[in-house]
């Protein structure tokens, strides 16, 4: 078999693509399907997935063809999209390269509105916390608008009908096309730089939503929400509702009505000015007449007819109050003098001369005290050992002995305490009370009894 009939899968691929390039129903196709896997590309490419329930195609959308969409694609979206379907090479698969896209059932404005309607909200810019109170007599009023529209004069005209005294300045800018957002958006940055205006009204006539569109831009949102200055959104007729309206601090359904919030009517001040006019003279009258009776009635007082007598009263009430206050000082004064005796006697009482007496006094009655207790102390004494002296005389051998008791000694010096301790014919000494005798024993007898 000869080698040439097998191709190469780069071969095969290019020449798919030719065929497919060659295929006029694939260079011009219109498709619905779900979008899946979006990624959105550093550089703008916008790469995805179009699916249906039984079959799925890569898809591209470059960054080319995508800038100029007006929403942004998610997961989930249902699509309506126009393209050519190729093979990229390098994958080998074919895919749809996108040209146009627009949301599946609704319109691609309506989506990118509700986008930035729902962004702008997160972020906070329609809270009224941040809306700016519109002034109730400006007297510099800014026009964003285009200068040559029905809706500059719709303002101008009602502004000088009005209020005529206001100075407006008309702010020319473009109000639809591609352009307009930064027209606009450079109008209210300028205004703001020259700081000279109360209120801007900001706004053009009716057309249709892709006329409007400019006011449904972010930057032109962010250019309102961001500006010191109130602004009045005037866009389109009552039933057109843009972004701007949601950020400006008032929104007017006409530039009609925006020159008629901006300014009040010269004849609806002009009568109110006369009615105030009217209630401030019956102000006075009322005032004027409350007065004079109050005149009357003082005048009828009788303070004013006997002001002799009222000032002869007010002397003797002097008089009594000055007593009072005297008798109330000498009071006074007699207590202090009375509270200052009493601290000098405390004071004197209380001086060290005189605590210096008293414990000097004290100190010698305590000391007759003292000696009257010792003397006491050793009577009683010398009279206890008086009756130990004469129990210790009754007691002594030799007051014993005088009553004619006597002691025998053995020649051993020792107290003969019975005739056994003796023999016949022993010497022995008598000890006796005056003296000492020599004797010897004749005969010894034992008592019976002893």
């Amino acid at each position: 078999m000869s080698e040439q009939r097998y191709l190469t899968v780069a071969a095969l691929t290019k020449y798919l693509k030719r065929k497919m390039e060659l295929d006029p129903h694939l260079r011009n196709v219109w498709l619905r399907g779900e979008i899946s896997n979006f990624k959105l590309h550093s550089r703008g490419h916008m790469y995805l997935t179009i699916k249906d329930d039984e079959a799925r195609m890569q898809a591209v959308m470059f960054a080319g063809n995508n800038k100029n969409l007006a929403f942004m694609p998610e997961n989930g979206m249902n699509v309506l999209v126009r393209g050519e379907v190729n093979v990229f090479e390098s994958y080998g698969q074919y895919q749809l390269y996108i040209k146009e896209m627009e949301p599946d059932g609704i319109g691609a404005l309506y989506m990118a509105f509700e986008q930035l309607k729902e962004k702008l909200e997160k972020k906070g810019m329609f809270e009224a916390r941040y809306k700016k109170p519109i002034p109730s007599i400006p007297n510099r009023i800014g026009v964003i608008t285009s200068p040559t529209g029905a809706a500059v004069r719709d303002i101008l005209t009602t502004i000088s009908r009005r209020f005529p005294l206001v100075e407006t300045v008309v702010l020319p800018v473009l109000v639809q096309g591609p352009n307009a957002p930064e027209s606009i958006v450079q109008a209210i940055e300028k205004a703001n730089d020259l700081g000279s205006f109360d209120v801007l009204i900001v706004g053009r006539g009716g057309g249709s939503i892709e006329e409007l569109w400019s006011f449904n831009e972010e930057a032109v949102a962010e250019a309102i929400f961001n500006s010191r200055i109130p602004i009045i959104s005037a866009v389109g007729h009552e039933t057109d509702t843009t972004i701007s309206d949601f950020v400006a601090d008032l929104r007017a359904p006409t530039p009609t009505g925006a020159a008629e919030l901006a300014v009040p009517s010269r004849i609806e001040l002009m009568e109110r000015s006369g009615e105030l006019g009217r209630r401030l003279q019956r102000a006075l009258g009322n005032l004027h007449t409350e007065n004079s009776k109050m005149l009357k009635r003082l005048m009828a007082s009788y303070a004013f007819r006997y002001p002799e007598q009222l000032i002869t009263q007010k002397d003797q009430q002097l008089d009594a109050a000055v007593d009072r206050l005297a008798l109330a000082f000498k009071n006074k004064l007699d207590k202090s003098r009375n509270d200052l005796r009493q601290i000098d006697v405390r004071l004197m009482q209380q001086h060290p001369e005189r605590q210096l007496q008293s414990a000097e006094s004290d100190r010698k009655a305590l000391a007759k005290d003292l000696r009257q207790a010792m003397q006491r102390l050793m009577d009683k004494k010398q009279s206890e050992l008086g009756l130990q002296i004469e129990k210790l005389s009754l007691l002594n051998p030799l007051e014993i002995m005088k009553r004619g008791f006597s002691v025998p000694y053995g020649a051993d010096g020792e107290i003969i305490r019975s005739v056994r301790q003796v023999e016949q014919g022993e010497r022995i000494s008598v000890k006796l009370a005056d003296g000492q005798a020599e004797c010897q024993v004749l005969e010894t007898k034992e008592d019976i009894n002893g």
